[in-house]
């Protein structure tokens, strides 16, 4: 990790960059892979799947059988986790329904806004050697529980060829039905553009690589809408004197095993914490099955000194994090003054990965500083909400001379004739 202490803030905006591949090269690239998914359909999703994940498939649904399958290949164990982590993302979900509230906003005035489910949704799950069937709940439920009457979920075979099958598991918990076996960029393309077996859909939904991410905004530009720009997992970690720094450790590393393009921060008043937090991290990642992934995230990330909290307040909401762990003995004080974060975990015995589960928080979050304008997933991510209103005959009279007077300032006498023509009906 790289080492700064008191950083001026006319370097912050550099120090907060998070690491990328060459931007022409992954511009390019991708829209190659859209272009070829537009074109060829299902054809160009197979071949890229040999060429991507070495894996030859003649079919892209999953069959029945390994639906069945995913059941007999899980622990019961495992199975009762994923049971508790949804009823937790269920019931933190279904809490943020809203009733549609009609406002008199004059006499005879009457204006309210439905939430409506949006109709088709595509959820990307990530694949390969980190299934995040977690992922699955965080979007299928919220999904279900919005009335989307159309999920279809894309995800990359593993090496047998098959959808794995906790994700294939937590699916069927989700309620969702349509899974196909294919990964990558080329999925937010069949997402969007349909194929042979892959049915358009209204929004795309997901977590992925700098790959993915750049699909996803590629086609968001195009039409189809999105979650939100998604990308490489980061956290920062607020440390203080009263921090266990085997904590703190542990919460940096279950962020930068997720891939070498990761990023985590542990920023602190305390100078002489961070050499310890460094021996720390290097006991514990010797332990990791994903070292190499983790060290690798390590090189792209920042261990930062500062003088004060108000220094430390403000380089967060600077950097934005996706993930926000406060361990420090001022917590609450602390967190109440965040304003650009995707989650915030509060206290010692909250580390991220229980959001990550199964606390109830969506961990669909805003990377790369977009937490600065985004919010993470929620129940309202799977609807769009419709205005209406209702004007009397009363109401068309006391609105009627309003709407007239701004039409003519803005020289649109239709718009003023429209009214004109109902007042001089009452007369």
């Amino acid at each position: 990790m790289r080492v700064l202490e008191n950083p001026g803030k006319e370097t912050w905006k550099g120090i907060s960059l998070r690491p990328q591949l060459e931007l022409e090269y992954l511009d390019s690239t991708v829209k190659n892979i859209l272009r070829r998914v537009r074109i060829s359909g299902d054809a160009a999703l197979i071949e890229f799947t040999e060429q991507f994940d070495k894996i030859k498939v003649s079919a892209l649904g999953v069959p029945e059988r390994e639906w069945v399958d995913a059941d007999r290949y899980l622990s019961e164990e495992l199975k009762n986790a994923i049971r508790i982590a949804a009823k937790n993302i269920e019931t933190f979900h279904a809490a943020q329904r809203r009733d549609p509230v009609k406002i008199e906003t004059m006499p005879g005035v009457v204006c309210w806004r439905k939430e409506v489910a949006i109709g088709k949704i595509g959820i990307y799950i990530p694949g390969g050697s980190a299934p995040l069937f977690s992922t699955v709940l965080m979007l299928g439920i919220p999904a279900r529980l919005a009335g989307c009457k159309d999920v279809v979920l894309c995800s990359p075979p593993e090496k047998d060829g098959k959808v794995n099958p906790a994700i294939l598991f937590a699916a069927k918990i989700a309620g969702i039905s349509k899974v196909f076996a294919v990964g990558g960029a080329q999925a937010i393309a069949a997402l969007a553009y349909g194929t042979e077996s892959i049915e358009a859909v209204d929004k795309i939904f997901g977590p992925g690589n700098q790959f993915v991410t750049k699909a996803k905004q590629l086609v968001n530009l195009q039409g189809t809408a999105i979650d939100m720009p998604a990308g490489p997992s980061e956290v920062l970690v607020i440390a203080d004197g009263s921090a266990d720094l085997s904590f703190v450790a542990s919460d940096l590393l279950s962020q930068a095993e997720h891939g070498p393009d990761s990023q985590v921060v542990v920023v602190t008043k305390y100078p002489l914490l961070i050499p310890k937090i460094l021996e720390e991290i290097e006991k514990q990642v010797a332990r990791l099955p994903r070292k190499e992934i983790a060290r690798q995230a390590l090189t792209n990330s920042l261990a930062l000194v500062f003088s004060s909290d108000l220094e430390i307040i403000d380089f967060v909401n600077t950097y934005a994090p996706e993930h926000l762990i406060i361990n420090a003995e001022n917590g609450d004080e602390l967190a109440d003054k965040i304003i650009n974060s995707g989650s915030v975990f509060i206290g010692p015995y909250t580390p991220e990965s229980a959001g990550d589960y199964a606390s109830g928080t969506n961990h669909t979050l805003p990377t790369n500083g977009y937490a600065k304008a985004y919010s993470g997933v929620s129940l309202e991510s799977f609807s769009k909400c419709i205005t209406f209103q209702k004007i009397t005959t009363e109401g068309i009279k006391i609105i009627g001379p309003v709407v007239e007077a701004m039409a003519s300032a803005e020289q649109l006498e239709g718009h003023g004739e429209s009214i004109r023509v109902r007042l001089n009906a009452l007369k």
